[in-house]
């Protein structure tokens, strides 16, 4: 804590939300919960959800016409910026060739190539719709290789809401509060084991207790589905080692690591080779997109090559492909990487110090275009330790950033995303938004 007297905060001005409160209250009337998913209702912020007009670059606009330096980039995909210029134009001429083909197109092989090329672990490649669907398959292709049932999940760490991941799961599952959800039976996830995040001891204990019985681990290599949590030295080691060692498959969920916090996603980032990985949001550069790959042995496995099934009408949809190879290949130019790194870095940073001069409880940190924080004195090294963070305190300070022209992520156990469209100014602006917000909750 700061031993300096802080200022007074600045006051902002009053937030008018009148469209979208409107608007919300119809979407009520005709969606479960007004919403199509789960966390942007704002049910763990409190008040009613911001409605969106339109993005660019690093900015939102609300129906009412406020404007929000954004932190969510669409959970992670707005990497570039929002609607870029080169990949909105680069869909416009795909839109002229079709929408949908339902049948291969070239654009396929130029995505998978660029996948391939930049993960270490991928040999082969399958496009799918999103990244629920892609940790669906990449599960049967476990089981289907090794020809074991049981899996290793984390506490905390969020795979898509298919049956058998809704087990201590994050997200919007962690957010809202929720246990294990009904509608899933017990047979369906009595194979799916949990062990603590970063803890490498209980993993040893299940592979111990389940002898030749466990088809592989899965995990977020660097957690943000629980808020961001990193991995500890060894821990993504030592997890290779014991799979090995225990003739099962690791597999990295990079559905939200993969090319944002390396091009390589997380494995290059860390130097840890897992057999199958997940993706999606950033290879589909905003548009609906989920992939899974790995050794090609493995793949080999996959319809029609060989016995194991999945399949998907709009999988390798031309213009979700059209969207991924134009931003692959912005984020290959020089520099995108340390820029992203610089600006995140400067942000957390900024964080961290406007709580402590107020003298509110926070820890956190940052990778590369990825961060997060928690309301509570930490270290926080897995889910357990995360829900003691002060959620009462996250609502109070998600709403004054909103009044700042601030928009994060409406649950306190979610990461927050830079992008290369957000500028110096902007970051200072939120900086300075941070500080006033944490002085009135002092």
């Amino acid at each position: 804590m700061s031993s300096a007297t802080p200022s007074a905060p600045t006051s902002a001005p009053a937030l008018l939300t009148t469209r979208s409160e409107e608007i919300f209250a119809a979407a009520q009337t005709l969606m479960p919960g007004g919403v199509s998913s789960p966390v942007r209702a704002f049910k763990s912020v409190g008040g009613q959800p911001i409605v969106f007009d339109r993005v660019k670059g690093a900015y939102a606009w609300d129906v009412d016409g406020n404007r929000y330096i954004d932190y969510v980039g669409s959970w992670g995909p707005a990497i570039c910026g929002h609607s870029h210029p080169e990949v909105i134009a680069a869909l416009h001429e795909a839109l002229e060739k079709g929408t949908s083909f339902g049948a291969p197109c070239v654009l396929e092989n130029e995505l998978a190539e660029l996948v391939i090329a930049a993960v270490p672990s991928v040999e082969m490649v399958r496009f799918v719709n999103s990244g629920t669907e892609a940790c669906m398959a990449v599960l049967r292709l476990m089981r289907a290789f090794t020809g074991r049932e049981k899996v290793i999940k984390f506490e905390g760490c969020y795979h898509g809401h298919a049956d058998m991941f809704l087990v201590k799961a994050g997200s919007g599952v962690a957010t809202l509060g929720l246990p294990d959800s009904p509608g899933v039976p017990r047979a369906v996830t009595a194979s799916t084991l949990t062990a603590p995040y970063n803890c490498l001891e209980s993993v040893k204990e299940l592979f111990a207790n389940n002898p030749g019985e466990i088809a592989g681990v899965i995990l977020e290599p660097v957690v943000g589905n629980a808020g961001f949590i990193t991995p500890e030295p060894g821990f993504l080691e030592g997890l290779r080692e014991l799979t090995k060692e225990n003739g099962a498959l690791l597999v990295f969920d990079e559905v939200m690591t993969g090319f944002r916090i390396a091009y390589g996603g997380a494995q290059a980032r860390f130097g840890v080779t897992p057999d199958l990985t997940t993706m999606g949001k950033v290879i589909g550069g905003g548009l609906p997109v989920g992939a899974y790959g790995g050794r090609a042995d493995i793949m080999a496995m996959v319809a029609p090559a060989g016995p194991m099934y999945q399949a998907g009408t709009l999988s390798g949809n031309p213009l979700a492909m059209t969207a991924g190879i134009k931003t692959l290949q912005l984020l290959k130019q020089p520099g995108s990487y340390e820029r992203l790194e610089t600006i995140t870095r400067r942000l957390s940073d900024g964080i961290r110090a406007a709580a402590a001069e107020a003298g509110v409880p926070l820890c956190g940190g940052s990778i590369s275009a990825m961060f997060g924080f928690f309301l509570c004195e930490g270290p926080v090294h897995n889910f357990e330790q995360a829900k003691a963070a002060d959620t009462a305190r996250f609502g109070r300070l998600h709403r004054g950033m909103l009044e700042h022209g601030v928009y994060l992520a409406p649950s306190a156990f979610e990461a927050g995303f830079t992008s290369l469209a957000h500028s110096d100014a902007d970051i200072d602006a939120t900086i300075a938004a941070f500080r006033d917000v944490f002085l009135s909750l002092a």
